[in-house]
């Protein structure tokens, strides 16, 4: 179907006489055609220009699809040698700007296809200007050790789109603004000066080219000051200048930018790794409320500058940088898009219409509103292109008289220029009232009374860190009269202030989690919730407050995903990280927000404390098995892969059981099968073992190794044949040796709960298979119950019970239960791991009746439940007076009791019962 066949619409003419004169030189078209080309004459006398001085090439475009009329000139123009780029680029620019007005005008193309034309032409322009340019370069020798053939990647030169450009969106009279940059990594040091100076005149001349008005009018007018320090810095650096400037000196509205940025000429593959570099500096790792501070007082420094405060009137509005303008609906997109895209890259997207439905997607805006601004953004551009269209002026200003709107409105379609004019002051309006709610900040409340005590609490908090910038005591003014109202409802507000003054106090910076607070005011609850009932997950929050940002992610309070999906979480986010290094940190950070998760759940009662230790095994059990391979990739890239089958990784002790607390650290072995091979193949070969042991010892680095983002777990691998004077990695075969010939009752006692949580399935499958004999060869040993109980006596001489309040170590508590459990799975021979099943061997292999064992199981989940609670609200030995009210409420909760009088009555009588139960199966 051809171009004219699609028309649907024309404008209204405003000046039908000169309308109809330049119609009348198209009169062999068809009637569609010559009332578009009068309606479009008679409202633009830019494009009646354009009809007239093009109306030979239109005619022979006309025959043919308008897209396949734009290919046929791009790929004209691509054949122009450079003496004669600058008119042709010239003569390229009238017909495509002709040839989109009319497919603009007659409805044939969406404003997508519009932009994304006026797009195409400014890519083709720019890259031809830069090669044929460089090319020039090469052949006068003035690039060091360029080939021709190196002209057609510019010699290692890139021109970034930024903007409008970047997006693929320009208008009619748009600017185009590049950053032109350099690969010094082409080039020796010793030729990177003498390559930038080439590069300077290339990007001076390509601008000339487009920007200069000739006989033939001009291509594009060319900005180049989006460049890094433009002040002083020349027209073309290099990507490493550029980025050593974004790390050290980068602004919001830099970061901003580069959401649209995308490489557009010259060495496109250099472009996209230079903007992959950037990652880290546009998209931050942690939810940026504080852009939108930022974007706000952006907003008010454009319209302070152009003056374009007061109520909206159309005559000489502002479509572009006024209120409810295209600028507006920009801002409110690319500031949502910095806010969450560091944490969810599906929000990265370089269009306002894609950026929105993709924010929609993700619960950012709501997808009324999303829509909403999307139908406001098109109306506004197209009223820019027909502003620009009637003289081909660079301005976004609607006329300041009535019959200069009446025009526009006629472009529009609209006949009736009053009814249009309040139509677009009711859009205009409505922009700025969904736009302006977001970036302007709230009205700072009224302070509640305060106490006198509390008074000289909140007094104290100018002196603190968090409260040092003046722009964090602003956003903190706005926050404070909320936080100190939820605060005194707390069932003790003396005591929840002073838990909050602590987590205030230990607060090392305030702007991005004060920014969250104002923006989110739901997490204010969840901070007093926090600070009121578990000073310990309060005190981990001033460190870590950017685990605040899982709360916001949309998962946070969803059903568990299980161990599979934390797994692939886990391995979705090391994939992103560009390196070692920051895979570790990546590790550190995502374990963070899963801990808090579970802790806050487990505050809440979403989940008990069976369940919290469950995924809290399952966060330490992903942590081992996604780390595994990286380092093991790391370790093999100098050393060879592993020799014969490699490895696995057990977890030990309550890794194993799968049964950690907020606070657990990690038992490991690792075992490995050589096959026979003796030394690794690589760059540096070991010796297998040790290969195994240095490889091990890289995974408890890995683990350990204190990070920005901190330390993942403690490691201990004293459970190891032969404990610590044994080596770290243990072939199968000596580990099977061992346990069956060597080891005492208690690493017999210990394997009932290895399991294997990395490495190759194969001999993981083998090494449980070694597991399950030494059980059922080992467990009938008559050692197994004396030593057992000189064991348990030789833990209760070396540690006493931490307390009253102690419900882990001591006579009837929580280890003593384990041991006792363990021994069960011993001498049955059994393979269950979990306490639980493992308590259930006894009554069934008659090693305890069946009342023991059920009275056993019911001390076991209420100890379990004081021990998980205790650990998620403090990391030292339980204090009732020191955790509070809160905490004691939330531990009654736990335990199922109403009074810290009934919680130490059942301890005491839960502890005495076991004990007796123990000694008597001991003997």
């Amino acid at each position: 179907m051809n171009f004219v066949s699609r028309l649907t619409r024309c404008p209204v003419p405003f000046e039908p006489e000169r309308g109809a004169d330049v119609a009348g030189q198209f009169t062999d078209l068809p009637p569609e055609m010559r009332a578009l080309v009068a309606g479009t004459a008679g409202c633009s006398p830019f494009l009646a220009g354009l009809l007239t001085r093009e109306a030979t090439w239109l005619r022979a475009a006309l025959a043919e699809t308008p897209e396949a009329a734009l290919a046929a000139e791009l790929a004209r123009i691509g054949e122009v040698p450079l003496d004669a780029l600058a008119d042709e680029l010239r003569r390229a620019k009238r017909r495509i700007a002709l040839l989109t007005g009319l497919a603009d005008l007659g409805g044939v193309w969406t404003l997508e296809l519009v932009t994304g034309a006026l797009t195409d032409l400014a890519d083709h322009a720019v890259n031809l200007a830069i090669t044929r340019l460089v090319a020039d370069e090469i052949r006068r020798n003035k690039i060091p050790g360029a080939e021709p053939q190196d002209a057609e990647t510019g010699a290692g030169m890139v021109a970034l789109a930024m903007g409008k450009m970047g997006a693929g969106e320009l208008n009619y009279s748009s600017d185009i603004d590049l950053i032109c940059l350099f690969d010094q990594t082409r080039y020796d040091p010793s030729d990177v000066m003498e390559a930038r100076a080439a590069f300077i005149r290339v990007t001076r001349k390509m601008a000339a080219m487009l920007s200069d008005i000739t006989g033939e009018g001009y291509v594009f007018r060319t900005d180049l000051r989006l460049r890094p320090d433009a002040s002083v810095t020349p027209v073309c650096i290099s990507m490493a200048s550029a980025e050593l400037y974004y790390e050290a000196e980068g602004r919001t509205w830099e970061r901003a930018a580069y959401i649209k940025a995308r490489a557009c000429a010259g060495d496109i593959g250099a472009g996209e790794r230079f903007l992959q570099s950037l990652t880290p500096f546009v998209w931050r790792k942690h939810l940026d409320f504080a852009a939108i501070q930022d974007a706000h007082d952006m907003r008010l420094r454009i319209r302070e500058h152009k003056g374009l405060h007061g109520p909206i009137t159309l005559p000489g509005h502002n479509m572009k940088l006024g209120q409810g303008g295209i600028r507006e609906i920009e801002f409110f997109t690319q500031t949502r898009q910095l806010i969450a895209g560091g944490r969810d890259p599906e929000l990265r997207d370089r269009t306002t219409v894609g950026g929105l439905r993709r924010l929609a997607a993700k619960d950012w805006v709501p997808s009324a509103v999303a829509e909403e601004l999307i139908a406001h953004y098109r109306e506004h551009r197209d009223i820019e292109h027909r502003i620009q269209m009637v003289n081909d002026a660079q301005t976004q200003l609607l006329p300041n008289n009535p019959e200069g709107l009446a025009r526009i409105a006629a472009m529009m379609g609209e006949g009736d220029a009053a009814k249009w004019s309040t139509r677009l002051i009711d859009r205009l309006q409505r922009v700025e009232e969904l736009t302006g709610a977001f970036f302007a900040p709230g009205e700072t409340a009224t302070r509640p009374e305060l106490s006198p005590a509390a008074a000289a609490i909140v007094e104290g908090w100018r002196g603190y860190a968090c409260l040092r910038s003046e722009r964090a005591r602003g956003i903190f003014r706005r926050v404070e009269p909320e936080l100190l109202r939820r605060l005194q409802r707390a069932a003790n507000s003396d005591e929840a202030l002073r838990q909050f003054d602590g987590f205030l106090r230990g607060l090392p910076a305030g702007v991005q989690l004060f920014s969250l607070f104002d923006a989110n005011p739901q997490l204010i609850e969840l901070i007093v919730d926090i600070c009121t009932t578990a000073p310990a997950l309060a005190a981990h929050l001033s460190r870590n407050a950017g685990v605040l940002d899982a709360v916001l992610g949309g998962s946070f309070f969803e059903p568990w995903p299980g161990p599979d999906g934390v797994l692939q979480d886990l391995r979705e986010a090391l994939s992103a990280a560009q390196d070692y290094e920051k895979k570790l940190d990546t590790a550190r950070r995502w374990a963070k927000e899963f801990k808090f998760r579970v802790g806050v759940h487990h505050l809440r009662g979403l989940v008990d404390a069976a369940e919290a230790a469950r995924q809290y095994a399952d966060i330490a059990g992903a942590a081992v098995a996604a780390l595994w391979p990286e380092v093991l990739a790391e370790f093999a890239a100098k050393h060879g892969p592993p020799p014969g089958r490699g490895a696995v990784v057990l977890g030990m002790g309550s890794l194993g059981a799968e049964r950690l607390n907020a606070s657990s650290d990690l038992d490991l072995i690792v075992i490995y099968d050589p096959e026979g091979v003796e030394m690794s193949e690589g760059r540096k070969p070991l010796a297998t073992r040790p290969y195994y042991a240095r490889l091990t010892q890289a995974l408890i680095t890995a683990l350990t190794a204190q990070m920005p983002e901190g330390r993942l777990y403690e490691v201990d691998m004293r459970l190891r044949p032969s404990g610590r004077q044994g080596p770290v990695a243990t072939s199968i075969e000596s580990f099977r040796s061992y346990q069956m010939d060597e080891a005492w009752t208690w690493e017999h006692l210990a394997l009932t709960r290895a399991r294997p949580v990395a490495g190759d399935p194969g001999l993981a499958a083998d090494v449980e298979a070694v597991r399950v004999a030494v059980l059922g060869a080992k467990g009938g040993d008559p050692k197994v119950m004396p030593d057992l109980a000189e064991m348990r006596g030789r833990i209760f001489a070396a540690k006493a019970p931490d307390g009253a309040w102690e419900a882990k170590i001591g006579p009837g508590r929580l280890q003593d239960i384990e041991l006792l459990a363990q021994s069960f799975a011993l001498r049955g021979g059994e393979p269950a791991r979990r306490v639980e099943p493992q308590l259930r061997i006894g009554p069934r292999l008659g090693l305890c009746s069946k009342e023991e064992g059920e009275r056993l199981a019911s001390a076991y989940r209420f100890l379990w439940r004081l021990q998980a609670g205790g650990r998620l609200l403090t990391d030292k030995p339980l204090d009732m007076e020191a955790i509070g009210e809160g905490g004691q409420s939330f531990l009654l909760r736990e335990v199922g009791v109403d009074s810290l009088e009934a919680l130490a009555e059942r301890l005491e009588r839960t502890t005495s019962e076991v004990a007796v139960i123990v000694e008597a199966a001991l003997g």
